[in-house]
């Protein structure tokens, strides 16, 4: 009788150990050949060599089916991204806190049996839905690139970080997200967006969804801001003293007020209706992009860390980068910036010699005597006519100097015709150009001439 007790222990011992967990996609066997859990590609691995593992990669194997993950009981951690996985099925694995599973081509993914998730990272799939009310520990949640219409966040109140870019959002609930510190739900269709209760936010890109009005001054902690390609007409950030970076271009904005944001090291403005732009008080500023807006001047002296500084497409007059550390800047743009005449610099031969985005029209200059010298004036104290103005087709230049040069440029200080050794009188043809604005520059003997002309 003991011998038979001890035949049947020995024998159940025997089936516990060679019982086997199949394994029917070879990518996936044979990525498990690869970390030593199995020797034989033959779709079976012993279930004894996978069910006490915590951590298991097997991203960028070309896997598409991952049947036998449910044998993975002790599972902690799931890393199986980049591959060509249409279904998941992680009921079994209960023990789960981390699951990447991004970059595959998953229409469902039900997780209401992983209670301890704390990580999940499904971005870069085909889901329509996503039920994540089971999963109140999450801290982390990115599902960017999706197609979710709708996402219900109202159990994850542990939630700090949430990914929910590109997808088809049109309303976003985080009332209960009070610890959130890091929001992406940019490339949405939210027309409005309430932030009131997430005090704790450092990090939020809401940018091109279809928001016309955002209140930030519950959020007094934001460090980066990026609001691009809405449709707001007013952005106050006066109470958001920590922003290191502001994005808030291709708006409606007609005014920013930065004055109070000295932490700021890079401010994108570009494409608003600004007609000005005070930045003085941003000594910390390492780039400025105010392009493709209405500024008539702009002043960076006080600016010493700027590297580069993206101001074409404006009508300034006036522009002063005298900031002592020129040699920093190693991205200039001032073109199509056609009444720009003098840009004050610490080195004009410097500046001319490594800025050339600029309009021929402009010159670098490091005092207000050297842009007096140019005699740059206006023709009506220099004994000069230009008739008829407006004109149809052609206007002709009269003149007691020698014209040396004659440049015509449009409203964005690109040179449309230019003709030179012209003598005394000159007839310029606008005939083949559009209606519109254009600006002629007259260089003579004497000084240099500029003057508005219209074609109607």
């Amino acid at each position: 009788m003991k011998k038979i007790a001890i035949i049947i222990f020995i024998l159940a011992n025997l089936s516990a150990y060679s019982q086997t967990t199949y394994v029917p996609d070879d990518n996936f066997e044979q990525a498990l050949i690869d970390l030593a859990y199995d020797d034989v590609l033959d779709n079976y691995v012993l279930t004894s060599n996978i069910s006490g593992i915590t951590t298991l990669d097997v991203s960028y194997k070309n896997i598409s089916d991952l049947t036998g993950i449910a044998d993975f009981t002790s599972l902690i951690d799931l890393f199986c991204y980049n591959n060509h996985l249409t279904s998941l099925d992680v009921s079994a694995n209960t023990a789960l806190t981390a699951l990447d599973c991004s970059m595959n081509q998953l229409t469902g993914l039900d997780i209401s049996a992983n209670i301890a998730l704390t990580f999940l990272d499904c971005e870069y799939n085909q889901l329509t839905s996503l039920d994540v009310s089971a999963n109140t520990a999450l801290t982390t949640l990115l599902c960017h690139e999706n197609q979710l219409t709708s996402l219900d966040l109202s159990a994850n109140t542990a939630l700090t970080t949430l990914g929910c870019s590109a997808n088809q959002l049109t309303s976003l609930d985080l009332s209960a997200n009070t610890a959130l510190t890091t929001l992406d739900c940019f490339y949405n269709q939210l027309t409005s967006l309430d932030l009131s209760a997430n005090t704790a936010l450092t990090y939020f890109y809401c940018y091109y969804n279809q928001l016309i009005s955002l209140d930030l001054s519950a959020n007094i902690a934001l460090t980066f801001l990026d609001c691009q390609g809405n449709q707001l007409a007013s952005l106050d950030v006066s109470e958001n003293r920590d922003l290191i970076h502001l994005l808030c271009s291709k708006n409606q904005l007609t005014s920013l007020d930065v004055s109070a944001n000295t932490a700021l090291t890079n401010l994108f403005c570009n494409h608003n209706q600004l007609t000005s732009l005070d930045v003085s008080t941003i000594t910390t500023l390492t780039g400025l992009r105010c392009d493709g807006n209405q500024l008539t001047s702009l002043d960076v002296a006080a600016n010493p860390a700027l590297t580069y500084l993206w101001c074409y497409s404006n009508q300034l007059t006036s522009l002063d980068v005298k900031n002592g550390h020129n040699t920093n800047i190693i991205e200039f743009d001032a073109t199509s910036n056609p009444y720009l005449t003098c840009i004050f610099v610490d080195d004009a031969t410097w500046s001319t010699t490594n800025w050339t985005n600029i309009d021929a029209s402009s010159t670098f200059v490091e005092t207000e005597a050297e842009c007096d010298a140019l005699d740059v004036k206006d023709i009506s104290d220099n004994g000069l006519t230009i008739y008829p103005n407006p004109t149809k087709e052609t206007f002709s230049i009269n003149t007691n100097n020698k014209i040396e040069s004659i440049k015509v440029y449009d409203v964005f200080g690109k040179i449309i015709l230019k003709k030179t050794a012209v003598n005394q009188n000159a007839t310029i043809d606008l005939s083949s150009y559009n209606k519109g604005v254009y600006f002629v520059r007259i260089k003579t003997d004497k000084n240099i001439i500029s003057s508005k002309i219209v074609k109607n």
